[in-house]
């Protein structure tokens, strides 16, 4: 089956189509099919409240988690379901026992919510938070690593890395960072939030200790959905986000991050629906119209901006992020309310715009977001 053209997957999505969404990187977006899908398993909780939760619930996970597994690479013993791949980081971050003057090592090129949450458990165990600086443009991937192990101390006990930045849209080296990482004795963390659905995967293969993901972002499933893929060997020491019932014996990983009292399990369970539609709709061939018009959309707009490329091409996938001749911190608002296109400009400094490429995205879109700009 060929892949659908954009304008047909445009017409799968529930997006407002007087707004030229070129933001899809930021929340995502569900097609019609996977929320549909979605509203139904809420549908079938209300139906039978006590019977969905306390009879199916458990069985309906492990199912679900089976294909997720599937989808990722990994054992599904060895992945839980939790909301999104900041609430995944929290929970390794609070399972490593951190001792007064450990050191956490990541990038300046990491994503601030988890900045924040590495700040937090370094402060409350008198460790310390180390971030190598990366500076802009990047010439190769090898410089990444350099950067990174730079900052290297015999204090350093964790590496942190994301796998595609969330500011500047960067496939980053994370398979050389995890096994020098490993091979000098090291745990990694890796932010996976926007690599499900970006890129193929097999965290097998990648062997972080902890990697957190979403589902939907790249995989557009529905909001809500997200994972974290623990080694057996550092699974005994992570906890869910609250003591429940999860925590009753026989505790396991599984029930301690997945039993958290009463919730609504209606984005996991969608997550076969949203695997189910993107497979058959070819999309490795729509992930490659996107990547190659991502790739040609910055250059576009570093030509109509006057600045260079942050990166070389191959760390470039469905996310390109540009340099802005200056600050704009109006500039995401005054896109959105003047000329209803949606591109997302990166706080504090706003001195990136990043534009997303998802399925439904084509040509004339990125035209649109050139000519506001010109």
């Amino acid at each position: 089956m060929p892949a659908p053209s954009p304008r047909e997957l445009k017409d799968e999505f529930l997006l407002d189509p007087a707004v030229t969404f070129l933001n899809h990187g930021s929340f995502g977006g569900c097609p019609r099919p996977v929320f549909e899908r979605y509203q139904e398993w809420q549908r079938e909780l209300e139906r039978g409240p006590f019977d969905f939760i306390t009879r199916r619930l458990r069985d309906l996970l492990d199912e679900s988690r089976a294909a997720l597994a599937a989808y990722v690479g990994s054992a599904p013993e060895d992945v839980a379901f939790v909301q999104n791949a900041t609430t995944g980081v929290n929970l390794a971050a609070r399972s490593l026992e951190l001792r007064p003057g450990d050191e956490v090592l990541a990038t300046t090129l990491e994503y601030g919510a988890c900045d924040l949450a590495w700040e937090s458990v370094c402060e409350h165990a008198d460790a310390r938070y180390v971030r190598a600086e990366v500076p802009l443009p990047i010439a190769s991937p090898e410089d990444v690593v350099e950067a990174l192990f730079a900052r290297r101390s015999e204090r350093t006990r964790v590496v942190f890395v994301s796998h595609v930045g969330s500011e500047t849209g960067l496939l980053l080296p994370v398979e050389p960072i995890v096994a020098r990482a490993r091979a000098e004795g090291l745990l990694t963390v890796v932010d996976g939030a926007h690599a499900p659905g970006h890129l193929p995967l097999d965290l097998e293969s990648i062997g972080a200790d902890f990697y957190a993901g979403n589902c939907h972002k790249w995989l557009c499933a529905p909001k809500g959905a997200g994972f974290l893929h623990v080694r057996p060997e550092r699974q005994e020491r992570v906890g869910g986000a609250i003591v429940s019932w999860g925590y009753s014996e026989p505790a396991t990983f599984l029930s301690r991050i997945e039993r958290q009292g009463t919730r609504d399990p209606a984005a996991y369970l969608a997550v076969p629906d949203a695997i189910a539609f993107q497979r058959e709709r070819a999309w490795d061939d729509v992930r490659a119209r996107c990547v190659a018009l991502a790739r040609e959309a910055r250059l576009e707009l570093c030509a109509a901006l006057g600045t260079e490329p942050i990166a070389p091409p191959e760390m470039v996938l469905q996310m390109a992020s540009v340099q802005l001749p200056r600050p704009d911190p109006d500039l995401e608002q005054h896109l959105f309310d003047d000329h209803r296109v949606e591109v997302h400009v990166m706080p504090p400094a706003c001195e990136l715009l990043r534009v997303s490429i998802a399925g439904y995205n084509d040509r004339a879109d990125v035209e649109r977001l050139l000519a506001t700009l010109g």
